[in-house]
């Protein structure tokens, strides 16, 4: 085989090699979008919603991977979970460290099915309470992000 020939043997397998790690970096993008695009499916709310009436205003954004969804509560209770449950946006089990949140807007986190959880955060810092120990004041920014491990 003359040298010309295996120059362009090695060019032609670089390139399909080349091509065809594109097409798997493209599938696990449209995966990981299908994925994301079912968990919302399941969301009771899409779109940023405010509840309720009261003399204290907390925002609680859900997140889930590159979407979002913010409430906006309006109560006069003092608790965050009370707040939450009160609107019928999270559920869960009371386990020895409080509420275990297993729903919220809809969406289910398992850990014990696929390794998600919400994790709870006030203003981008990780809580150490849950949302049934968090008392809330006036304009306090909460996120609850659905994670996986």
């Amino acid at each position: 085989m003359k040298k010309n020939q295996k120059v362009s043997i090695v060019l032609l397998l670089c390139f399909l090699l080349s091509l065809s790690m594109v097409g798997c970096s493209n599938n696990t993008t449209s995966q990981e979008a299908t994925e994301e695009n079912s968990i919302w499916s399941n969301a009771t709310y899409t779109e940023d919603t405010e509840f309720g009436e009261g003399s204290t205003t907390v925002n609680v954004e859900v997140k889930v991977n590159d979407q979002s969804v913010t409430f906006t509560l309006h109560t006069d209770k003092t608790i965050l979970g009370d707040a939450l449950v009160d609107h019928e946006l999270l559920s869960g089990e009371d386990g020895d460290y409080g509420l275990y949140i297993k729903e919220v807007n809809g969406i289910t986190a398992d850990y014990d099915v696929d390794k998600a959880y919400w994790a709870f955060y006030k203003d981008g810092e990780y809580m150490n309470t849950g949302v049934d120990g968090t008392t809330i004041a006036d304009g306090e920014h909460y996120e609850l992000v659905y994670t996986q491990e």
